[in-house]
């Protein structure tokens, strides 16, 4: 048994449904005390990672769209964006999902020229370069 068996919800002063009558809070309440705590876990873990606050990590967000600053589909509505950073000297550069995060830029070690490389790649896969260049076609 519970201190807070057959207690109204400490949050709202409600009366609990049958699956919360051991439990502080009633169904609603308890969901919104643990995105409120999560999201504060989420602003202490930045802070001392990266020297964030909770704060410039939604003007952040607000500035760049509400999305991943590079692919541009992810909005962080279903899993948070990452704070991606320079690695050498630790400055925070913007908001990414996982996979850019992880994918292009974690992968690449922050490469200028195998980005270039990749972009080329997208823009003239070598398949087709030698498909053409095989029949004889002057590839730019």
């Amino acid at each position: 048994m519970s201190a807070w068996t057959k207690k109204p919800c400490a949050r709202c002063s409600k009366k609990k449904g049958k699956n919360q009558t051991d439990q502080k809070y009633c169904y609603a309440c308890g969901i919104k005390v643990q995105r409120e705590r999560k999201a504060a876990a989420h602003g202490r873990a930045i802070e001392a990672r990266y020297g964030i606050t909770q704060a410039e990590y939604e003007a952040l967000y607000l500035f760049q769209g509400g999305r991943c600053a590079i692919c541009w589909r992810a909005t962080g509505k279903s899993k948070r964006l990452s704070v991606d950073h320079d690695h050498k000297t630790g400055e925070v550069r913007g908001l990414l999902c996982s996979p850019c995060n992880r994918g292009v830029l974690g992968h690449l070690r922050d490469d200028v020229l195998a980005l270039e490389r990749a972009i080329r790649y997208l823009q003239a896969p070598p398949y087709q370069r030698m498909v053409r260049l095989r029949n004889g076609e002057v590839w730019n």
